[in-house]
């Protein structure tokens, strides 16, 4: 979100040429902040961290003073404690030298630990030194709680937004999805499909194709989703019902415990198919073309976080343009991305819910109907222009 941003605005300043359509009225200079290495090193308190800060910090106290850059762009980070750290330490060494703040929140749940259970010293130092940003730029209604918290002047709600990733949906993919749905309806009501109607529906018609696309934690919802289909396919099984649920978990695990626990449970009932076949698979971490075509092959996305950052879930917004069913959580803000009577949201930590709303969507037509959502609430355009309005609402330094 970051890199699009800042293309958005003409890219860095001193790489400008690169830039042909640079849009003058913003001058940007990027300090690339990267502290961890890997998704098992975020979050993790080591040494090389502080001292990668204060290299970080010094270049944008370089910028302050040789390019009287004014203005500091800023991600908070979420009540946690390394994260906290690293943001009082920034503000500490910035805020004297920086005239105007902007926030852009892309985590979740600062506020409501600020207003709960935060110690006394804590809410006093967070406040004290990220308080008063002229702007506070937050991805959803649910997320000014954060913004208010830190006394923000200004707060504008813009949903993050990413280019459509399948321009040629209706021609190319929506007649797959059409054909899968309707085959899958076929082998519900106990009919067998004739070879046309399988070719039509792609590889493996007789597997409803689920996704799983998230760092691979408990929090994110991956040992519920994982259950979800355990119970989904014995259920299946029982009616004698070929049809089976497959889920592919795309992600890294950031603990070793939680990586052991779930290799362990893909020996149980209903995560094995006919012929002994794993139901589950783990492909790790991927991006760039392997992402896509998980997003293309598969049926529908699994997302049921209670992760306590959780702030908007890019990859719902991902999973709306591809025409995926999605079925998540009622956790913070995620709600809010979708329209009224969307039926694919479940209590958090309640995998029988999610077996039940996977089940409907087996036979369901296709979910072209959020796509058309994404189209007209989270593309990339829709995003960049509303935060350069409210960037040029600014008073100037």
């Amino acid at each position: 979100m970051v890199q699009q941003l800042l293309d958005a605005l003409g890219g860095d300043a001193p790489r400008r040429r690169k830039y042909i359509a640079a849009d003058d009225a913003f001058e940007c200079y990027h300090v690339n902040a990267r502290f961890s290495e890997d998704a098992a090193d975020i979050g993790q308190p080591r040494p090389g961290k502080f001292w990668l800060l204060v290299k970080y910090c010094s270049q944008a106290l370089r910028l302050r003073w040789h390019r009287r850059v004014a203005c500091l762009f800023y991600i908070p980070a979420p009540a946690q404690n390394s994260a906290l750290l690293r943001d009082w330490l920034v503000m500490a060494l910035l805020r004297p030298f920086f005239p105007q703040r902007v926030y852009w929140w892309q985590a979740a749940g600062l506020g409501e630990w600020l207003d709960g259970d935060a110690p006394y010293w804590k809410r006093w130092l967070t406040r004290r030194l990220l308080s008063g940003p002229a702007l506070s730029i937050v991805l959803s209604e649910w997320g000014r709680r954060d913004a208010e918290a830190v006394s923000s002047r200004q707060i504008v709600v813009v949903p993050n937004g990413i280019p459509d990733p399948c321009p040629n949906f209706t021609t190319e993919l929506l007649p797959r999805r059409i054909a899968r749905a309707a085959l899958r309806r076929q082998l519900l009501s106990g009919k067998s499909p004739s070879p046309s109607e399988q070719h039509a529906a792609g590889q493996n018609p007789d597997r409803y194709r689920l996704l799983y696309l998230s760092l691979c934690t408990r929090e994110k919802g991956l040992f519920d989703a994982v259950e979800a289909v355990a119970l989904l396919n014995q259920q299946l099984a029982a009616a004698s019902n070929p049809l089976r649920v497959e889920l592919t978990v795309a992600g890294d695990f950031r603990d070793t415990t939680e990586r052991e626990e779930f290799l362990n449970q893909l020996s149980a009932p209903g995560l094995l198919g006919v012929n002994g076949e794993p139901l589950v698979r783990h492909v790790g971490f991927v991006s760039g073309e392997q992402k896509e075509n998980l997003l293309r092959e598969n049926d529908g996305l699994c997302f049921p976080s209670y992760y306590a950052a959780e702030s908007f879930g890019i990859v719902l917004i991902e999973a709306m343009a591809w025409g995926l069913h999605i079925v998540t959580s009622q956790w913070r803000a995620i709600p809010d991305l979708f329209p009224n009577g969307f039926n694919g949201l479940v209590p958090v930590r309640s995998p029988k819910a999610i077996a039940e709303a996977i089940e409907k969507n087996l036979g369901s037509e296709t979910a072209h109907n959020l796509r058309d959502w994404f189209l007209s609430k989270y593309t990339a355009e829709q995003c960049l222009a509303a935060i350069k309005r409210a960037l040029l609402g600014l008073d100037r330094y």
